[in-house]
């Protein structure tokens, strides 16, 4: 979502520091962008659009003699895009300039009485509350620091706020229920809502918690807590290479992430996964015991991996379900401690994930996070955490985190469920040689350009599969803009088959010769008989291909395994059509990476 970026040093160009950050973090999502500078005076730029828009609105301006500012891209919450609405924020004097990720959920009885007190308001935003505030704080006579705290405690809800006071050479900044990560260089500091904006400049950071404040100094970076007590840090070190988050000569960070995805297998299983044995051995897990049920809670891509979690440990005999994070409150499931709740999510600062964990936490359940961000509020939080290591993914539309999801809780299901994991091993060996000869053989492409004027898309398939297709549906609908939907495919004549027309092709999930292969197979053939065109993605095993219009093939794997590979045919299919479309691929419209609000 809205992305944050701040700068205190005099190794750099503050200005081009932030702009490289802005730039590091349009990945996230966003429909606005600004920075503020503070020299003598305040310089506030900001534009609806682009980064491009805010860079060429600099052109031209003196924005190169501040030795601190903060940036921020914004994704509308509160009012639609505009310049007005864009942040930077600032008081009527302009003493103060604020950037803010989150929801300020008093925002209204604040604004009323501000605007009763004679404050006048130029945007429709809830960040702008926060520099009124400050800027009322000021005139009572406190110090920037203090007026800083003094407003920070009047909001709730949850933000990431970073602020700069016109002649101070000082960020202030709060987190609560938003990610803050704080980079320690050696030509200045940062701060940032996620570590792709400054990971060019230092690896080294400090991840603040909920209810942390920092002071942000050229000479050095002070943690407090709400009291003002100081908070002792860690310095970690982040292992991404600046290279990682760049296009490495692909047309979309997508195409790039889509064909990383045997790399990334590979570091998900390195050291897990002991062939000689038939053992998988999770060493950061050795103390989880798991005596009861287990309850995934995951939000869009990351529910379909919780999808397939759950039926891994059903068919180990284990007591799992999958929930939407968004519902698992409002569904008043039944929690305790004898509960294991597992918490998948890629950012590991999914809002709806979060308030799932800590309400099952509350309940006294054990929490495990499944994420791809070491130190993340996920990973911080529950009692374990398992890494997917799937290195960074810049792409909104997640692909070779959901093969690493899906590999880390095939993994998880062994050490859980127990029981002779031979074949599963073998298949889990397997997996990143088989994805990358669907990458060098795969036909998509051609069946992209075949279908890339249908109407809607349809995805079926059955057990491991069923997930695959979800998100096979939600791949084409994020980046093509058109309509796709995934079923598990025994319902498909409990109502969808009303909506199967011959410009409407089904993709069927077709791996293995046994049952469930022909029962899908049946499903292919009642949209066979109703004129739609069939698209295979099959291992040749069953004879679906005599049903179908068009096969997208996969290697023969074990049946767990070939999920996560036939998944990958359909990103590529995606990927295409939307190429095809001239879709904007990395960043799809009103969506963003990282969903930090409810």
């Amino acid at each position: 979502m809205c992305g944050i970026i701040g700068y205190v040093g005099d190794g750099h160009d503050t200005a081009d520091v932030l702009l490289d950050g802005l730039s590091g973090l349009e990945y996230r999502g966003y429909d606005s962008a600004g920075i503020a500078l503070a020299n003598a005076t305040l310089d506030v730029f900001k534009r609806e659009g682009e980064v491009s828009a805010l860079e060429s609105a600099l052109e031209g301006a003196d924005v190169h003699g501040g030795a601190v500012g903060i940036g921020h891209t914004r994704w509308s919450t509160h009012g639609p895009p505009s310049d007005a609405n864009a942040h930077p924020h600032t008081d009527e004097r302009n003493r103060v300039a604020v950037v803010h990720n989150g929801i300020i959920e008093n925002y209204q009885e604040i604004r009323d009485e501000l605007t009763a007190a004679g404050v006048t308001f130029v945007s429709e935003t809830d960040t702008e509350v926060v520099p009124h505030l400050i800027g009322q704080a000021l005139d009572a006579g406190y110090d920037p620091e203090e007026a800083f705290r003094r407003a920070v405690d009047r909001i709730e809800g949850s933000y990431a706020i970073a602020a700069v006071f016109v002649g101070s050479e000082t960020i202030y900044a709060a987190r609560e229920s938003s990610p803050l990560v704080l980079g320690v260089g050696d030509e200045g500091h940062y701060l940032a809502s996620d570590v792709p904006a400054f990971v060019e400049y230092t690896d080294r950071v400090i991840y603040l918690d909920d209810g942390e404040f920092a002071r942000i100094e050229e000479g050095g970076i002070v943690v407090t807590d709400r009291e003002g007590l100081v908070v002792e840090t860690s310095i970690e070190t982040i292992e991404w290479d600046p290279e990682e988050t760049g296009k490495s000569g692909y047309d979309h960070y997508m195409q790039k992430e889509i064909y990383e995805q045997p790399t990334s297998l590979r570091q998900c299983l390195r050291g897990r996964v002991d062939e000689l044995e038939g053992e998988i051995v999770l060493e950061e897990l050795a103390d989880l015991a798991v005596e009861g049920p287990v309850q995934f809670v995951a939000c869009g891509t990351s529910y379909h991996a919780a999808l397939y979690g759950s039926a891994l440990l059903q068919e180990r005999g284990i007591p799992a379900q999958a929930f939407l994070a968004s519902e698992y409150a409002s569904e008043r499931i039944p929690v305790g401690e004898d509960h294991l709740v597992v918490g998948v999510t890629q950012s590991g600062e999914t809002a709806d994930t979060m308030r799932a964990l800590r309400e099952a936490s509350a309940a006294g359940a054990e929490t495990l996070a499944v994420t791809n961000v070491v130190a993340s509020s996920a990973a911080r939080e529950c009692d374990h955490a398992l890494y997917i290591r799937a290195g960074p993914e810049i792409g909104v539309a997640a692909t070779k985190t959901f093969a690493s999801q899906q590999v880390a809780l095939t993994a998880l299901a062994c050490v859980i469920g127990g029981g002779d994991s031979r074949e599963v091993v073998r298949g889990l060996r397997s997996v990143p040689d088989k994805v990358q000869t669907v990458l060098d053989e795969s036909t998509a492409r051609e069946v992209a350009a075949e279908f890339v004027d249908a109407d809607a898309y349809f995805f079926i398939g059955r057990h491991y599969q069923y997930p695959v297709a979800l998100e096979g549906a939600l791949k084409m609908k994020e980046i093509t803009y058109k309509h796709a939907e995934g079923f598990a495919a025994g319902e498909l004549k409990h109502g969808p088959l009303a909506l199967v027309t011959e410009r409407t092709p089904v993709f069927a999930l077709v791996t293995g010769d046994g049952e469930i292969a022909r029962k899908t197979i049946g499903n292919v053939k009642e949209v066979e008989a109703r004129g739609a065109p069939v698209v295979a993605v099959t291992d040749g095993q069953s004879d679906v291909e005599q049903y179908a219009d068009h096969v997208l093939r996969v290697p023969t794997s074990t049946p767990v395994a070939a999920a996560t590979v036939a998944n990958v045919q359909l990103q590529l299919v995606a990927y295409w059509v939307a190429n095809m479309l001239g879709r904007s691929i990395d960043k799809p419209r009103n969506l963003a990476k990282s969903v930090t609000v409810e």
